[in-house]
């Protein structure tokens, strides 16, 4: 037991220093960047994924509407996975593949940031959002795996986890999202550094 225990952390670890290479520390830069640029014009980011993916979705929009690292006013951030009401109104007038296509075409306006959470990167729901984001020119963010293309090649930004293991993907994704919270607070709450 002990060394799968190990084995599980040792993996942990090695997905996320094989995700973290120069491109993506590029991508999340200016991901950060863009999202802290959409906060000072007033406007928000909205999240969201299925499962796991959407407790992640939650998770994330809580580090800014409450804070991460800083004690900072709140970030409009919304999970559209959250609603239960909404969520279900929409599934059983419509369809599933709707629920977030529909709360995205109601809630976001042009400057929002979004960031969709699938670790398989073939959720039609989530695809389908991805779609309604482009058409209104969003600024869009993929948290996916490698087999993510259907995701990826809808998204601005688009970081494809190097595992099959859900757990793992699912785990460095959360890192990430804690990473782009962390960043977008020094940009906009850290004071400048005297020279």
């Amino acid at each position: 037991m002990k060394n799968k225990i190990l084995k599980a952390f040792e993996e942990s670890i090695l997905v996320k220093q094989n995700f973290v290479d120069e491109k993506n520390i590029d991508k999340i830069i200016n991901v950060a960047k863009s999202i802290a640029n959409a906060f000072s014009d007033g406007k928000k980011l909205i999240l969201f994924g299925n499962g796991g993916s959407s407790t992640d979705a939650s998770h994330i929009a809580a580090e800014f509407i409450n804070r991460f690292k800083k004690d900072r006013p709140g970030l409009p951030a919304i999970a559209l996975n959250t609603d239960m009401a909404v969520i279900t109104s929409i599934a059983n007038d419509y369809d599933f593949s709707d629920v977030f296509a529909k709360q995205l075409k109601a809630l976001a306006v042009e400057g929002d940031i979004v960031i969709a959470i699938s670790t398989s990167g073939n959720s039609p729901n989530v695809l389908k959002a991805m779609d309604v984001a482009k058409k209104n020119r969003l600024t869009t963010v993929a948290l996916t795996s490698l087999k993510g293309d259907k995701l990826a090649s809808k998204a601005t930004y688009a970081f494809m986890v190097p595992s099959d293991n859900t757990a793992r993907i699912q785990e460095t994704h959360i890192t990430l999202g804690h990473v782009i919270c962390q960043m977008v607070e020094e940009i906009l709450f850290e004071a400048p550094r005297k020279r």
